[in-house]
Order: structure tokens, then sequence, then C-alpha cells
């Protein structure tokens, strides 16, 4: 079963990224520049917040099983627009729609904590996240392949055909989840605002998370334009090799299980630190790398690490505050994490056309440092509930 939620996280969040190693090429398309078709990223991001804020607190309140066929149903209507978009504005369209359909996967992410035992708990987040991680980055590299050999649109007109299976698969395998709340809709929307006002490791994480995802944001968005030649005179690459790229990051993977089982052993704290300096330090490599092939994919997997080394203790330490409200930690968190991401996918299309590649790193580096000065000014101040701690906190909930 953790497997297969695995797969499924993987499976479902690739969708908002099958478009990041294409740019140059829709913007082709489409007939628009490199500043436009980095907008794609972040209207993708601003679906997936709005998924968030509004659907994913259902995951509390109504049978969860049904909830993530219906969005895997959805995320295969919105690739089959995107398939057929006649232009821009349509596939923006569409890839709006998938955004905010992809909040499914963040339904998927907390059902596994609630099914995992506590002794075993980081381990099975870790897991189902490393699914979610490879989905991400593989995702480029299948898309760049596919559009190399057969054109932008099968790209996603097959991840449409990939969505319905998988909805009848789920629909058949998953176990049926009873709510953990009762709580109507309203109430349950405005307890996520509560419970950010009234836990501190709640909102240390969320900023941790925003200055993490924005980092890998920035990256994402402006890597395409360097490798196509784009500003760039050392790189001239196709779709096929630009998304080969992005398997340089599966090795970031790797720190989910890593992380994972650190938090199980109560030494979530130190992964952190080692992430966020991993996160700071990628900047470099990744300036020097405009030059040489193999800096720049070394500061890809250094990168990658530190992001998602960073999530995956975020999401262990949360996961501890409330188990009947996992859904809804869920939104806070993860709405200020991809709010980071649209903030500076949205610059970074528009600094590179302007300033180029050094210019990227520089503003990757300075969110890297904000996340790291941010780490060190609560640390001592916020502190993970032990399990004896969220144990009573339960029962008095």
């Amino acid at each position: 079963m953790v497997l297969l939620l695995a797969c499924t996280t993987g499976a479902a969040v690739a969708n908002m990224y099958y478009a990041q190693p294409l740019l140059h090429t829709l913007g082709r398309a489409f007939a628009v520049g490199a500043g436009t078709t980095g907008l794609l990223v972040t209207v993708s991001q601003a679906g997936f917040v709005l998924g968030l804020v509004f659907l994913v607190p259902l995951g509390d309140l109504i049978e969860r099983r049904r909830l993530i066929v219906s969005g895997m149903i959805a995320l295969a209507l919105g690739q089959a627009l995107a398939a057929a978009a006649p232009g821009l504005a349509v596939f923006a369209a569409a890839t709006l729609f998938v955004g905010v359909a992809s909040f499914v996967a963040q339904v998927i992410v907390p059902m596994s904590s609630h099914l995992a035992a506590e002794h075993e708990r980081g381990r099975v987040v870790g897991t189902v996240m490393s699914g979610l991680l490879i989905g991400i980055l593989v995702s480029r590299t299948l898309s760049g392949v596919i559009a190399e050999l057969f054109g932008w649109r099968i790209v996603f007109a097959t991840a449409a055909v990939v969505m319905v299976a998988l909805a009848l698969l789920l629909r058949r395998a998953l176990p049926r989840v009873a709510p953990t709340s009762d709580l109507p809709y309203g109430t349950a929307l405005r307890s996520v605002l509560r419970l950010v006002a009234d836990e501190p490791l709640l909102r240390q994480r969320m900023l941790l998370g925003a200055c993490a995802f924005g980092a890998f944001s920035i990256l994402w968005t402006s890597l395409a334009f360097l490798l196509s030649g784009v500003h760039s005179s050392h790189y001239h690459y196709g779709n096929a090799v630009i998304g080969l790229f992005g398997l340089a990051g599966v090795a970031g993977a790797s720190a989910a299980q890593v992380v994972g089982r650190m938090a199980d052993r109560e030494r979530g704290g130190l992964a952190t630190t080692v992430t966020l300096l991993s996160l700071l330090s990628s900047w470099l490599l990744l300036a020097l790398g405009a030059r040489s092939v193999v800096v720049l994919i070394l500061g890809i997997m250094v990168l990658d690490l530190g992001v998602q080394g960073t999530h995956i203790g975020n999401q262990s330490a949360i996961y501890r505050l409330d188990p009947d409200a996992r859904s809804r930690i869920t939104t806070a968190y993860m709405s200020a994490y991809f709010l980071g991401g649209i903030v500076c996918s949205a610059f970074t299309g528009a600094l590179y056309a302007a300033d180029g590649w050094g210019a990227v790193c520089a503003l990757g580096a300075a969110v890297s440092l904000l996340a790291l000065l941010a780490w060190a000014a609560t640390l001592r101040r916020v502190r993970i509930p032990a399990a004896h701690e969220r144990a009573t906190r339960s029962a008095v909930g």
C-alpha cells in the first residue's frame, strides 16, 4: 500500500512539471518570449495553491478514496485540454486547472501518515514523499524525451491517459478511509487560520518551506532557458537532453528516507540544519555551472537534496502536532510552500531575460540564506513535540 501511494503521489504531482523543460518550445509554438512562457510555471503553482486552500481540507471531512479518484479524473481532463490547446490562453487555462486538480497529491501524503503506526510514520511519509519527489524530477525527463520524439502535445495527451488508468486502479485498490473530523466546511477552512495562529512550529516550517520551494522554482524556471541557449553561448541543447537534467535531482529524493528516519529518532533538527546548508551552498556550484556541465549537474543534485530534505523534515515535524487535523495542517504548510514558489518563479523569468544566469543564482542564494537565518533565529524558541506529548494533546483534543 505504501508503494502504491508513493507511485500515485509521484504520478499526480508530475502533471505540474511536464511543461517546465518545454518552456522554450512552447514559446516558439505560441510565438511568445521567455518572460511570458516563464509565467506558465507561476500559473500552475497559483492553481495548486487554490487547490490546497479550498480542496485539501476536504481530506479531513469526506471519504478520502472518493476524493483521490475524483482528483485523478480532473487531472486527466485538464491534460487533455492542454494537449488540444490552440493557443497560449487555452493552454494557460488548462495549466491552471491542472494545478488546482493536483491537490490530490497532498491528500495522499496525510492519508499515508494517518494509516501508519506512530513508530514508522517518518519512514512511511519519507517513502511516499520519495515517490512524489521522483515524480517531480522524472516528469521533466519523460516530457523532454517524448516531446523530442513525438511533439509536445503528445506529452500532455499521454499524461491524460495515465491519470484515467490510475483512477481505475485506485478505485479498486485503495481502502476506504473514514473522515477524521465532522466540522462544517466553512469552519474547517477557518480552523486552518487558527492552527497557524496557535502553532509556532507550523509557522516556522511554513517559512522554511516557502524559501526552499522558492529556491527550487528559481532553478527549474530558468534552467531550460540556460540549456537551450537563451542568453547563453555555452549550451544549445534540445528538449530530450534538457529533460535528462531532471534525473540529476533524483539523488535528492534519497534525502527523504534519511530525513524521515532521523525524524523518527528525534534528530529532525540536525537534519534540517544540514539540508538548509546544502541548499545555500548549491548556488555557488550552479553559478559556476554556467560554463561547466559537470559542475551544473552537481549543483542541481545538491540543491534538490537540500530542498527535498528540508521538505521532509518539515512534514515529519508538522504531522506530529494534531493527528485529527493533518489535511488542514497540510493546507497551511503547502499553501506557504507554493506561495514561495509563485513569488520566486514570477520574478525569475523576467530576471533571466534581463540579466541572465548570474542574476538568477544571486536571487536563489538570497532566498536560501533567508531560510537558514530564519531557522537559526527560531531554533531555540520552537521545538517538535515528543511522542508522549503528542498523545496527550490528541487525547485532550
